[in-house]
């Protein structure tokens, strides 16, 4: 069963965690709240991002998104999913013999059961709209922009 989530969205947030993990070597976000008009990643973090940071992960996550990067969807075993991903973020997974798994070019891979675009340039720009630090937690908040 997919999540009922705005495509372009959420393939969005699955670039801003790999920026996330990519350039702070933290984990993914452990809740988000996917909105077509706009959401927000929670991230467990020790501090606030700096202006500099913010617009580094905002280039990032716009950078994969005009690479034109193709989202594949494949069905692994559960097995298999253990080994190259953590699954505890999974629903039911401990009914599950196999995954799904959404890659997004060589960028991302995780799984999920949302919806997705078939390629980032779909996606639109990607906005940073405020960040903000509280007790070990990372809250940033994000838009869709259509491009110029």
């Amino acid at each position: 069963m997919l999540k009922n989530y705005d495509p372009k969205m959420h393939s969005a947030e699955h670039l801003l965690n790999q920026a996330m993990v990519s350039i702070f070597g933290c984990n993914r976000c452990f809740s988000a709240h996917i909105n077509k008009k706009k959401s927000k990643c929670d991230y467990y973090f020790n501090r606030a991002l700096t202006e500099p940071e913010i617009k580094q992960l905002q280039e990032t996550v716009n950078r994969q998104i005009e690479k034109d990067l193709p989202v594949m969807i494949e069905t692994v075993s559960k097995k298999e999913a253990q080994k190259q991903f953590k699954l505890e973020r999974v629903p039911r997974k401990d009914d599950l013999d196999e995954l799904r798994i959404v890659r997004i070019g060589d960028y991302d891979a995780c799984p999920c059961i949302g919806p997705h675009v078939s390629s980032t340039r779909e996606i639109g720009k990607f906005k940073i709209t405020t960040t903000g630090f509280e007790d070990g937690v990372l809250r940033i908040r994000f838009k869709l922009l259509h491009r110029a």
